[in-house]
């Protein structure tokens, strides 16, 4: 199992409360690319028609952007870092039906204050 950090120690602040930053091992990432399949594409266009939530495209987003949460806790991880601040999410679309999400941060080593 690749190392990871404990996701409460992932934080979008430039601190972490109680901590104190000890060493700062650089930006860290996760970054995923993702395109939908041609039932989720036509499903989503039904749920568009009936309006509200879009329920597929909503899952499909969480889920991305989870697994990029992921892999950059597994690369600050691999960094020696035992916690992330100043986390942040980006999306770029590349191309029709094709997403990028990435996340990134600061990976840093903390000691409780």
């Amino acid at each position: 199992m690749p190392p990871t950090l404990d996701p409460s120690m992932v934080t979008t602040a430039l601190e972490l409360p109680g901590y104190r930053i000890v060493r700062n091992c650089g930006v860290v990432r996760g970054i995923v690319v993702r395109s939908r399949s041609i039932l989720g594409t036509l499903g989503a266009g039904f749920q568009t028609i009936l309006g509200g939530n879009i329920t597929l495209l909503s899952n499909l987003c969480e889920k991305t952007r989870n697994d990029a949460f992921l892999m950059m806790m597994e690369h600050a991880a691999d960094h020696g870092a035992n916690a992330i601040i100043s986390a942040r999410y980006d999306a770029n679309e590349l191309m029709q039906g094709v997403t990028e999400v990435l996340a990134y941060g600061t990976a840093v080593v903390v000691e409780k204050s």
